[in-house]
């Protein structure tokens, strides 16, 4: 990768999200914890989170990752309050798909992921931005099955 590529990936704009992950840290006892790993470049991100009526009431992220992968939980904190899984879905699979095929970027409140625009065309990167949201899914959906809630809440 020549120096002025990495210039373009890690913009001042990616860092700043990075040194800022709203909700960083972790709850005292959560309804639902999960922790991802990506194989390729070890980063992890651990979810805690509480669901009612469908919806994220409480969150944390311990996020230890490149400053993609953090600048990534950081869109994810900034909006994920309120969310249901569906959201958290569709979310998700529209932020792969800008990655991977080069698709639109994700819808609001999400959009705030055109930060990384630039990582598409750096595949061994994906799996480190996208650690944060499947965490996020994999925690609703522990959550939701634990409680034995409801049919969710769609968007």
């Amino acid at each position: 990768m020549a120096d002025s590529d990495l210039i373009k990936l890690y913009s001042g704009r990616i860092l700043d999200l990075a040194a800022n992950i709203p909700l960083a840290g972790r709850l005292d006892a959560p309804m639902a914890t999960v922790r991802r790993r990506s194989p390729l470049c070890g980063s992890t991100v651990t979810v805690d989170l509480d669901v009612a009526q469908g919806r994220i009431t409480r969150f944390a992220q311990d996020v230890k990752a490149c400053a993609l992968g953090q600048a990534s939980a950081s869109v994810l904190g900034a909006v994920v309050m309120g969310r249901t899984l569906a959201e958290v879905e569709t979310a998700g699979a529209q932020l792969a798909a800008m990655l991977r095929d080069a698709g639109p970027v994700p819808q609001a409140p999400f959009d705030g992921w055109e930060v990384l625009l630039p990582a598409r065309d750096y595949r061994n990167r994906h799996a480190s931005i996208l650690l944060a949201i499947e965490a996020t899914a994999d925690a609703m959906r522990a959550a939701i099955q634990a409680t034995d809630a409801p049919a969710l809440s769609r968007p």
